[in-house]
């Protein structure tokens, strides 16, 4: 298995280790990309369904998507070229495949850009403002702050999935329900596809991008008709 590539000071470990925790305050807590719906269809109904899931959206749905759109748009942020980080947003907020998908990751984007931009501010940042003037998408708001940190692509997108997977584990503990060590085991199989994934995306080119996992948007967008929900997606 490959490494991640580059090694990291302290304090760029230090800042990417906040962005991408699940406790970092973009409220990714209150997301779930569907997977409420696909737990009251019966398609995720124990750690092995909710693996098989969550594996299929890491290799051929939005997590996959979301992994090629982060490196592009870290290395338009990396090259200070605005007009290609604007083109990333633009095709992130393009590609998004439901009204809820699309406010999930514009309102993760969002909250994330004003409050790094206050915490842990870098000219990338206000580039991304400067060139996008609605919300950006979320892997495109982490990518550019990664980038204006200085902080290399391969550990960079290895974290921002590997915190966006373990937001879902989280879900779909609460929503099947699974036990805590269950979930664990969920997080500990998806270690070879966010590998894998993340390696596929660097060599992605944007006009390559495209998913296959027509089941999961199609819960993203049921979701939203759901008579109760504890998730806005």
């Amino acid at each position: 298995m490959r490494q991640v590539q580059g090694n990291l000071s302290s304090p760029a470990l230090y800042r990417l280790m906040t962005w991408t925790s699940p406790a970092y305050p973009v409220g990714a807590f209150s997301y779930s990309s569907g997977l409420e719906w696909a737990v009251e269809a019966g398609d995720v109904r124990d750690a092995a369904t909710l693996t098989n899931w969550l594996t299929t959206m890491v290799n051929h749905g939005s997590v996959f998507c979301d992994a090629t759109i982060f490196c592009y748009a870290h290395s338009a942020a990396a090259e200070g070229d605005g007009a290609a980080l604007a083109a990333a947003a633009e095709l992130a907020a393009a590609l998004a495949g439901s009204r809820e998908r699309f406010l999930e990751t514009t309102a993760q984007g969002q909250a994330f850009v004003q409050i790094t931009r206050d915490a842990w501010a870098t000219p990338a940042l206000d580039r991304l403002a400067a060139v996008w003037d609605s919300p950006p998408a979320y892997p495109v708001a982490v990518a550019a702050a990664c980038a204006g940190h200085g902080i290399a692509l391969g550990a960079a997108l290895h974290a921002f999935l590997h915190g966006v997977v373990s937001n879902l584990v989280s879900a779909g503990v609460r929503l099947v329900p699974l036990g805590q060590t269950d979930g664990q085991r969920v997080l500990a199989a998806l270690e070879t596809p966010v590998t894998e994934a993340a390696q596929r995306a660097r060599f992605t080119r944007p006009d390559g991008i495209g998913v296959a996992a027509l089941r999961s948007d199609i819960a993203s967008m049921q979701h939203e008709t759901q008579y109760t929900r504890l998730f806005r997606s």
